[in-house]
């Protein structure tokens, strides 16, 4: 059996490899008819690795290649109708949209689609429920997972939605949705206690995807290291799992910690440290997350005698803001050279797109970035993946990548539970009649 398909949202290929690991693994041929990506960039690593290049606009695709198979990891959008009066939006003005259009002109036996953990509750439910409402309507059985990367594999804490459908047929899977662990502490938590009924994949942690001989470009420069040491001591391996940012508590460390714009005296981080820990809660109000406070509104909780020459100090340093006589942290979370010391022994936070880069470990007492390449293996690319001399641009495609053995996992599991190949191409006369191919017989089958 051989499978012809197209891949739109490209990006740098995740679900192409994913699927053709899947394919191959059965003995399917596989055959990419068609590609589109509108990243030149993504589509420069795409071409490296795969031959051609999908640059195009799926918008202004009208002509393709009959196919069997449709893979689009969509962009979520807004659907400006979707559930007004209880019925179904109108995905028109959507990336959606496109798929849609797609589908109901050429009617391939299957499709997978993948998306982020939100589009599930966006416009509580119903965007969702316009999609699935949707691909129904084009004659499609349709089911839909929410996986974690972690459970497959892949060292990263990735929730993503995956929808897979048959034409026709009635679809048949045996993958549960699993969100796993909420996150890197619950992880070693569940992953030292092991059940019985555990069935999930051998889990990697971070230092399986590590390299061992980095380049020194990916060092922490030691002004950074000396401020760390400052605060950690010596032993910089108590920075696993650490974050550096200026708005939130718990197991981080903020820019007055460092002395990044000045040094601080004990009261003064005290007085942050305070500030942001209280200035959520709600006797002080409900309008937003992270309030400016008043100076009585603040001594409510630092009652030292010194507040207005801290506050007067801080000011002057450029950690506080004072705005109609309320203060609030400046965050300068974007400026730190590592904004997340990823735990060795779990898994890492969700890649994004704009702060892969930023994403830190502490190796062999060395605090240094993330390479690229374990960016790669952190979204489950093998080592064979080419990657582009641009770490930026590597950086923000890992970030917007899938991550590729959950794919690989998702089709497996289509495949081995449904019999494409009694089932062939149908396509929509003018008349909404659907004429399918099937066993080497034509029906006429009416599309409601």
């Amino acid at each position: 059996m051989k499978f012809d398909f197209i891949d739109l949202f490209a990006g740098t290929g995740g679900i192409r490899l994913g699927f053709e690991q899947a394919c191959q693994s059965v003995g399917i041929e596989t055959n990419c008819v068609f590609g589109s990506e509108i990243d030149k960039k993504a589509c420069a690593s795409y071409e490296l690795n795969f031959g051609h290049n999908p640059l195009s606009d799926v918008r202004q695709i009208e002509e393709l290649p009959a196919f069997d198979f449709m893979l689009a990891g969509f962009p979520c959008q807004t659907f400006s109708y979707a559930g007004k009066r209880k019925g179904f939006g109108d995905t028109r003005g959507t990336l959606f949209f496109e798929v849609e259009r797609l589908l109901g002109k050429y009617r391939p036996k299957g499709f997978l689609l993948e998306n982020v953990r939100g589009l599930t509750t966006h416009d509580n439910g119903r965007t969702f429920e316009t999609i699935i409402h949707s691909l129904k309507t084009l004659g499609y059985s349709v089911n839909y997972f929410l996986l974690n990367s972690s459970n497959y594999g892949v060292p990263q804490n990735r929730v993503r939605i995956y929808i897979v459908g048959i034409l026709g047929e009635s679809i048949k899977t045996t993958l549960q949705s699993d969100a796993g662990a909420a996150d890197s502490h619950q992880f070693k938590i569940k992953s030292a206690q092991p059940t019985l009924f555990d069935t999930s994949p051998s889990q990697k942690v971070i230092k399986d995807v590590l390299e061992q001989n980095v380049d020194a470009k990916y060092h922490c420069n030691p002004t950074f290291v000396q401020q760390l040491k400052a605060v950690i001591g010596e032993d910089l391996n108590k920075l696993h799992g650490y974050r550096l940012i200026d708005y939130r508590g718990g197991q981080s460390i903020h820019s007055w910690n460092l002395g990044t714009k000045g040094a601080c005296t004990p009261n003064e981080m005290e007085f942050m440290d305070l500030l942001i820990a209280n200035r959520r809660k709600h006797i002080f109000g409900t309008h937003q997350d992270g309030k400016s406070l008043t100076i009585e509104q603040i001594k409510t909780f630092y009652k030292k005698a010194d507040i207005q020459k801290v506050i007067n100090s801080l000011l002057e340093k450029g950690y506080l803001s004072k705005n109609a006589d309320k203060y609030n942290p400046v965050a300068g979370n974007m400026s730190f050279e590592v904004f997340k010391f990823l735990d060795p022994e779990s898994i890492s936070i969700t890649l994004t797109a704009s702060d892969t880069n930023r994403l830190g470990v502490v190796q062999n007492g060395m605090p240094r970035r993330l390479t690229p390449r374990e960016c790669a293996r952190l979204q489950g690319y093998p080592d064979t993946y080419k990657l582009l001399p641009d770490d930026n641009a590597v950086y923000k495609q890992m970030g917007n990548a899938v991550s590729v053995p959950v794919i690989r996992a998702v089709i497996a599991d289509v495949l081995a539970n449904n019999d494409f190949e009694s089932l062939g191409r149908a396509l929509m006369n003018g008349n909404g009649v659907e004429e399918r191919q099937h066993s080497g017989e034509v029906l006429e089958l009416v599309h409601e």
